[in-house]
């Protein structure tokens, strides 16, 4: 399913420097998406801040690949379904850093199963970690850039959020509430000059859809239009786009990532 692209190098090469001197916070940055997002906004220049919850290991190698490159990163476990810890989060951010200039909310979990046989420990804990989470965080980030008058959230949702999917309920409504939370928090911040604005990832090539058949990834692919799975890079240029100044005049948008499945 590894798409070909032209470059065949470091995708990250020729916007160093674009993003010189801002902060980053990207939640759930130690594997997947996430860890994509981080190390490109530590390529153009950003010191960023690796959230995750569990997967200190794999942070801690996130944080290596950043700084081998001569970025600055640095890691922060903090469960963001927890108001009070993402208080305690965003205020050592700004107590080191003086200011938080991104804010990635990416952090996310599946507990997929049909309706009738959902638990009710399933769906909680899909919404508190997706949705509630992204609610926590920006509910702290948001004061600082306030004061700041900018800054820029980007919350990544789903097509799933978008256009739904069998066995999936849980995760659909906590993407399709990031949605609403986006456009909402956006009418709201836009005076200070805060953009907020979210990116819905299609199928995109990690530990998620690793485990899926090669029969069932060819039966998906066959469903998108430019006929494969995305990959971390693509998802994470999105939002590096939507993080730079060169975004400055868009907000309350959702960019879809997803190879044509939602026109």
């Amino acid at each position: 399913m590894e798409r070909i692209r032209k470059n065949n190098g470091d995708s990250h090469r020729g916007e160093e420097g674009m993003l010189n001197n801002k902060v980053a916070v990207v939640t759930g940055a130690s594997r997947g998406i996430g860890k994509e997002i981080a190390l490109k906004l530590a390529s153009l220049g950003a010191a960023v801040i690796i959230n995750y919850n569990g997967a200190e290991e794999k942070a801690e190698e996130v944080k290596k690949l950043i700084e081998d490159k001569g970025g600055k990163a640095e890691i922060y476990q903090c469960n963001v379904s927890d108001f009070d810890a993402c208080k305690e989060f965003i205020d050592y951010v700004i107590k080191k850093y003086n200011s938080i200039d991104i804010l990635i909310n990416n952090a996310g979990i599946t507990r997929d199963g049909l309706l009738m046989r959902m638990s009710e420990k399933d769906f909680d804990d899909v919404i508190n970690t997706n949705l509630k989470g992204t609610f926590n965080c920006i509910r702290f980030a948001s004061r600082q850039m306030m004061k700041q008058r900018a800054g820029r959230i980007i919350n990544i949702s789903s097509v799933v959020g978008v256009s739904g999917n069998a066995g999936q309920t849980n995760y659909a409504a906590s993407k399709a509430g990031i949605i609403g939370l986006t456009k909402a928090v956006a009418k709201e911040v836009a005076s200070r000059h805060i953009t907020v604005n979210a990116v819905a990832p299609g199928f995109i090539q990690t530990d998620m859809t690793d485990i899926l058949s090669e029969n069932t990834k060819k039966q998906i692919a066959s469903l998108i239009p430019i006929g494969t799975f995305g990959n971390p890079e693509d998802v994470a240029n999105a939002a590096a786009f939507l993080a730079s100044d060169e975004a400055g005049y868009i907000t309350g948008q959702v960019l879809h990532v997803d190879g044509g499945m939602v026109m």
